[in-house]
């Protein structure tokens, strides 16, 4: 009797077990929906939202962390860069499983399991309940019926306008700070959305920016920020900005393939 025994063995070894929910968990995250037998997508469920609450903390560690089990280099960079941004306000239940037709070979049940936020259908739906509920009528029947109510209106309208061109005279100063935020600093390899904010805050705000300081001088700043940043190795950020700043994202690309959490491949070797 299997009293407390809990988990599915699938027919198979350990070391085949976990192989095989490893390239599920790679194949789901990379088409964010498969189709499977329903204990399959039962065990699957189990194994890769875990691996979604890990990523939400975007460290090397937690990247380290998750890799061991998913072992797929790019699965690891879209869990962390995409699809933790697109949960990052659901408390988990990332997954739905939906039971469909056995098969017809075996008679097997077979499963579809996909991640919530990305059914299109769903949140086509939930989109158009919002807008019915933010509906009003009525507004425009009302009409001024007097000369009185007429130049109120008229008043009215021109202070509006007096207002709109004082506004508008202090709006380039604001338009300056939105465009020195306008870089996306995630798109260095190991700076997660938490470390943008810091280095946001910081004044870090451009590719430019970030790649005028020193690896050192981003430690300090992250240092300051708290103690959950001290992981952060910031020896490659400088000269990925560079390249990011000069508009050179290819060369940036290749060479990011070859980092792992902002750090040099041969460097990790040597530490282990």
């Amino acid at each position: 009797m299997r009293h407390g025994k809990k988990i599915n063995h699938l027919g198979r070894t350990d070391s085949h077990r976990k192989a095989l929910l490893s390239n599920m968990a790679v194949s789901l995250i990379k088409h964010k929906r498969i189709v499977t037998t329903l204990a399959k997508a039962k065990a699957l469920r189990s194994y890769v939202e875990p691996l979604i609450t890990k990523s939400k903390n975007d460290t090397t560690h937690s990247r380290r962390t998750v890799f061991s089990y998913v072992k797929d280099k790019e699965a690891v960079t879209i869990l962390f860069r995409e699809i933790s941004e697109k949960v990052a306000s659901r408390p988990g239940g990332y997954t739905r499983i939906i039971k469909m037709e056995n098969r017809p070979g075996d008679n097997a049940e077979v499963a579809l399991i996909e991640l919530v936020d990305y059914n299109e259908v769903y949140s086509k739906g939930e989109a158009k309940v919002e807008k019915k509920s933010t509906r009003r009528r009525g507004g425009a029947k009302k009409k001024a019926t007097t000369k009185a109510d007429e130049e109120q209106e008229v008043v009215a309208v021109a202070e509006e306008a007096d207002k709109e061109a004082t506004e508008a005279e202090a709006k380039p100063a604001k338009s300056t700070k939105k465009a020195a935020k306008a870089d996306d600093l995630t798109i260095i390899e190991g700076i997660g959305p938490k470390i943008a904010e810091v280095f946001v805050k910081a004044g870090v705000a451009g590719f430019s920016a970030l790649a005028a300081k020193t690896a050192d001088e981003l430690k300090a700043i992250l240092t300051e920020a708290g103690d959950q940043f001290n992981t952060a190795v910031t020896d490659t950020w400088p000269e990925q900005a560079k390249l990011a700043a000069d508009g050179k994202f290819d060369e940036l690309k290749k060479w990011q393939d070859e980092l792992d959490g902002g750090k040099e491949a041969n460097e990790e070797t040597k530490e282990d």
